[in-house]
């Protein structure tokens, strides 16, 4: 190996963070309805310019937690436009993934589902503005792991008894650990 290390190496991760997107914030305002929207494609269009291998989301990524219809629609959207693809996954996940997705229906990494092509993996933590809640404790994030298109963590089952599994992920050499909690409340 070289003393030159290069970030496109087998053996760095490469991630983008990106948090309090709050998508669909002022949506209805003449002038700043699109901000939101313009500002979320710059993120996912920069994160597959450089390649990354996946990207994380600290929270947040709506306004409220039930978005509008159009608010749903445009994130789906962008996230099939820059996530969807047969670019290969570099990376790969060693921890329990029905421990670290036990809240899904589907519990796995989305990557790795066989009905899907996913080419950025996104991982995301909830925030207090689109925190589960209600009886089903269900929140948009859910509705977009129910698709495929992100990794929803860190939830917990309870605010008196907090568990924390982390991702735990591998690349070459290299080894990471992901910590998430969602804001609960």
């Amino acid at each position: 190996m070289t003393s030159e290390s290069t970030l496109d190496d087998e053996d760095t991760f490469k991630i983008l963070i990106a948090t309090d997107i709050h998508l669909g914030y002022m949506e209805k305002d003449a002038i700043r309805g699109n901000d939101t929207f313009e500002t979320f494609d710059e993120i996912l269009k920069c994160a597959k310019q450089n390649n990354v291998d996946f990207i994380l989301l600290g929270g947040d990524l709506f306004h409220d937690n039930k978005p509008s219809r159009r608010t749903m629609h445009k994130c789906m959207e962008l996230l099939r436009k820059y996530c969807m693809g047969d670019q290969p996954i570099m990376f790969e996940i060693l921890s329990d993934q029905a421990v670290n997705f036990g809240n899904s229906n589907f519990p796995w990494v989305n990557y790795l589902d066989e009905n899907l092509n996913i080419s950025i993996p996104v991982f995301s933590v909830h925030g207090n503005h689109d925190d589960p809640t209600g009886a089903d404790g269900l929140c948009a994030l859910d509705l977009l792991s129910c698709a495929g298109l992100v990794n929803h963590f860190g939830r917990s089952r309870s605010v008196e008894k907090i568990e924390i599994s982390p991702l735990l992920l591998a690349k070459g050499s290299s080894r990471i650990a992901l910590y998430g909690i969602g804001e609960s409340g």
